[in-house]
């Protein structure tokens, strides 16, 4: 493939191939665009024509970038962030602070941290708005599928930067209302457990209850720690639950101590190259200072 000697990249040349990188498939890519998947493929023709080189290997599984395609992609990363950074810098007003902020964490952090959180911030800072995308997979911020998360973690991703909120401390808790009043109970096999699915296969709270009641089969089985204090609140049953979620639950009733081998990490996450954005910093900044687990 032989290059045209007068073509010149243009930003949205390069718009093109960092959304390709980051979608993986031609549709999803456009849908990012705004275009149909026929103009991004022939788009990416005259591209690779332009540069004499080809950018992604076509498979049935999507299109995967070549090192020059990454590195373009990282070179379109950055003048990304520059318009970004102008952007912010013409704001009407030098106190106003504007824009879009894509938050992912679980739903449990989110009802019972940042939610809380935000609505606070939104009263000094009145044109934000935030994009706040729940599940139990990290969204990925180096491909901008989100600006800020908020996990749970022991092992944050080493390309991120973020700051540890503090130690998530759990305990078991049953209902002031149901018939389990002590660990006693527990152990003597009269509880019924709410436990989560195999959504998380791996949470601290279920390789806790393997080690200690291997035999225990869950009655109700969820896919949120939110969605297990819930039930048990209703008196279903007894579960493992963050002490920062129970204590604004007065029916629920401590049937522990802290169980020391579920603890894990609180990490507020951003990307290196995102953090100066404006809108990006006050929200980061505020949530580095307001969330707390005590």
């Amino acid at each position: 493939m032989n290059a045209q000697t007068q073509f010149k990249l243009s930003a949205l040349d390069l718009e093109i191939v960092l959304t390709l990188v980051r979608c993986g498939t031609l549709a999803n890519a456009g849908e990012r665009l705004g275009v149909d998947a026929s103009t991004v493929f022939r788009s990416l023709q005259r591209i690779e024509r332009g540069i004499g080189q080809m950018l992604f290997t076509r498979s049935r599984a999507g299109y995967q970038a070549s090192e020059l395609a990454l590195a373009m992609a990282g070179h379109a990363e950055q003048l990304e962030t520059a318009l970004e950074s102008a952007r912010s810098a013409a704001q009407i007003r030098s106190d106003d602070v504007s824009g879009n902020v894509r938050i992912t964490t679980t739903d449990t952090i989110l009802h019972g941290l940042v939610a809380p959180a935000l609505q606070t911030l939104r009263a000094s800072h009145p044109l934000l708005r935030f994009e706040l995308h729940t599940g139990n997979a990290l969204a990925s911020l180096t491909q901008r599928d989100a600006d800020i998360a908020i996990r749970a973690t022991t092992r944050p991703p080493q390309h991120l930067i973020g700051k540890q909120i503090g130690p998530i401390r759990v305990a078991l808790f049953g209902s002031k209302n149901g018939t389990v009043r002590s660990y006693a109970d527990v152990q003597s096999g009269k509880a019924v457990w709410i436990a989560p699915d195999d959504a998380l296969p791996d949470h601290p709270s279920v390789l806790w209850r393997k080690r200690h009641f291997p035999k225990v089969q869950p009655t109700y089985r969820v896919n949120s720690i939110l969605t297990v204090m819930e039930l048990i609140n209703q008196g279903l049953g007894i579960g493992v639950v963050p002490l920062f979620l129970a204590k604004k639950q007065p029916e629920l009733l401590q049937l522990t101590e802290v169980l020391d081998e579920c603890q894990t990490e609180l990490w507020l996450l951003t990307h290196a190259e995102s953090r100066h954005l404006r809108r990006i910093s006050a929200v980061y900044g505020y949530l580095a200072q307001t969330l707390t687990l005590s």
